[in-house]
Order: structure tokens, then sequence, then C-alpha cells
């Protein structure tokens, strides 16, 4: 469909519904170049996938690990706990 710049102007809303439904409009100006109204595909937008290899390092010096002497007195407390302790330490006989 071929309107003018006027047409287009007071029924905009009728040429988008007309694009819209696939037709290709085009608006003319007198002495100048015309315009093309069409319905876009839209694009997908691509996927930003980082390399995993930018997490290596990346908590560097935030943990550290205990030592073989604090593992030990861990485990010692843990087992203390278990089995030194009553079972139920708030309850009244």
């Amino acid at each position: 469909m071929k309107v003018s710049a006027q047409y287009a102007e007071e029924h905009f809303a009728d040429l988008l519904t007309a694009a819209d439904s696939g037709e290709e409009v085009e608006i003319a100006r007198p002495d100048q170049p015309s315009f093309s109204l069409t319905l876009m595909k839209p694009v997908p937008k691509p996927t930003v996938r980082r390399p995993r290899r930018e997490l290596w390092g990346a908590g560097e010096g935030l943990v550290t690990l205990p030592s073989d002497e604090e593992w030990k007195k861990m485990d010692n407390e843990f087992a203390d706990a278990m089995l030194n302790r009553p079972i139920f330490p708030d309850a009244q006989p």
C-alpha cells in the first residue's frame, strides 16, 4: 500500500495494523525518498557464555584449610561431644 505522508500522520494506527498483518506500507513524500513500514522479525539475543577457566582461582586467599593438628583437635572435640555428654542435657529427672 502506498500512502502520502499526510495520510500516514492522520492514520498511523491503521498503518501499523496493516504492517502488523504483513502488508508493506510505503509512505511517499513529494520530491523526496519514500519510507517503508514493515514488520521486523525479532532477533534472538545471543547468549553470553563465559569460559570456565575464568573461575579458577576466583576464591584464592579467601578460604584456608585447617592444619593437621586443628583437624585432630576438632575430631577429639566431636568424639567427646558424642560419647561423653548426656543425650538430653536439659532434661530434668
